[in-house]
This record gives structure tokens, C-alpha cells and sequence, in this order.
């Protein structure tokens, strides 16, 4: 059993890193399979929330308002998770959304993960539901759900449960630490001619976005512009 790792989940605002943004983090450093430090945050994404996020995590614009923002925490997020081995509930598309920021901030982020998906995907097969609610409910795990702290703090104890019933001397390949494989390329922020060219098409067409507009790479404002110029794009 690994017994030392950080166990981190995010929550977003949406699936695609390259397009969404995290809005809330939650990590424990695990050390001898005991929780030793947490960390959680709230992030302001500098975009107001959807409603379909607001009724799956609970998390409000209000909520985000006065959090800091990526740019305020992102040296304190990765400080916290060090060198450790990644654990998570589909742990690929954490690592997705903290590997995109780390490449955009210039430096590397290569990890080992632990999946606590695909163990139960491969030893729990006939289950109904393997979503982390739905393994915590099998394993009586108490579970305030889509958010961050406590969908880490969740997931490090299903992986204990998980390793207590079905790890053997010779674990499964599953049970250890693989290389957490995610290709992004480095993005630019919005250059200030974008800026200013979105802002007067913006008020040319009476238009406001949902993003505060400093805050796009540039293709986003690229996208915004192409939207907003052929008259689809459409405010949430």
C-alpha cells in the first residue's frame, strides 16, 4: 500500500481545461496513511458562475467573490502538492486543469497518480455506480459531495478501503503510481490590442461577457471577438 501522497480534488466550471476554470481546491498531504496537513481554497475565476454549477457544487458567485484569484494562489496550490504522488477520483482530469496552469506559468509538472476510478472499475465492476458518491455510499464513507476538501478527504479513505479489500501481496498494477500523461501548450495572455478591440466591440454592441475580459488567454479573447463580431454570441 502507498502509504505517503497528496489527495487532491478541484472543483470547475466545466469539463475542458483549456476553457473552464477551477473554482475550488482541496488537498491532503497523507503520510503513513494518516492525514498530517489540508489544504482549501476557494479561487475566483474572474467569471460568474452558471447555474448548473451553482446546483451541483453549492458554490455561489457570492462564495467567490472575495477568494483570491489563480494568479493569487497558484504558487501556494503547488507548493502544497511538492513532489508527492497525485491521488484522486479520476485523477487525470485534476492533473489536466494543474498541469495546464503549471505550463503556463513556466515550469514543469510531471506526477505519478493514483486512480481510485479504475480500481473500482476493475474490482467493482457490477456495482450500479462507481462516481465517488456512489462508492462512498458502499463504503458507508460520509460525503458532502462537489466539494473540494471533502471530495479529497472522501476519496483518501475509499482508496484505504479499497486497498484493505482487494490489494494482495503482489498488488495490481492499478494499486500503484503510474505516470500522469497530459499534453498542453504553453497559452499567452490577451495582448493589448485584442483587449482594446474587444472592449469596443463590446460596446458597439451593447455586449457584456461573462469573464472579466483581462483575465483571457489569446484564444479566448480571440473566440469572444469571432462571436461577438458574427452576432452569436449569446450572454448566460
Amino acid at each position: 500500500m502507498i502509504k505517503d501522497y497528496v489527495a487532491v480534488d478541484l472543483e470547475t466550471t466545466g469539463l475542458y481545461p483549456k476553457q473552464d476554470r477551477i473554482i475550488e481546491i482541496g488537498a491532503l498531504r497523507v503520510r503513513n496513511g494518516e492525514v498530517v496537513e489540508t489544504f482549501s481554497s476557494f479561487i475566483n475565476p474572474l467569471q460568474r458562475l452558471t447555474d448548473r454549477v451553482t446546483q451541483i457544487t453549492g458554490i455561489r458567485d457570492e462564495d467567490l467573490k472575495e477568494a483570491p484569484t489563480l494568479e493569487d494562489i497558484w504558487k501556494e496550490v503547488f507548493d502544497f502538492l511538492g513532489d508527492d504522488i497525485l491521488l484522486g477520483q479520476r485523477i487525470l482530469f485534476d492533473y489536466s486543469f494543474l498541469k495546464r496552469i503549471a505550463v503556463n506559468h513556466g515550469f514543469s509538472f510531471e506526477r505519478n497518480g493514483i486512480d481510485t476510478l479504475k480500481i473500482a472499475r476493475k474490482y467493482l465492476a457490477s456495482l450500479e455506480s462507481r462516481t465517488l458518491s456512489g462508492l462512498c455510499q458502499y463504503y458507508h464513507i460520509p460525503i458532502r459531495a462537489h466539494r473540494a476538501l471533502e471530495d479529497a478527504r472522501a476519496t483518501h479513505i475509499l482508496y484505504q478501503n479499497l486497498v484493505s479489500d482487494f490489494e494482495t501481496e503482489e498488488p495490481d498494477a492499478v494499486f500503484c503510481p503510474q505516470p500522469l500523461l497530459y499534453k498542453v501548450k504553453k497559452e499567452s495572455s490577451i495582448t493589448p490590442s485584442q483587449l482594446e478591440q474587444l472592449k469596443r466591440l463590446m460596446e458597439r454592441y451593447s455586449v457584456t461577457i461573462e469573464i472579466v475580459p483581462e483575465s483571457l488567454t489569446k484564444n479566448e479573447a480571440s473566440r469572444y471577438i469571432d462571436k461577438i463580431r458574427s452576432g452569436v454570441y449569446v450572454e448566460p
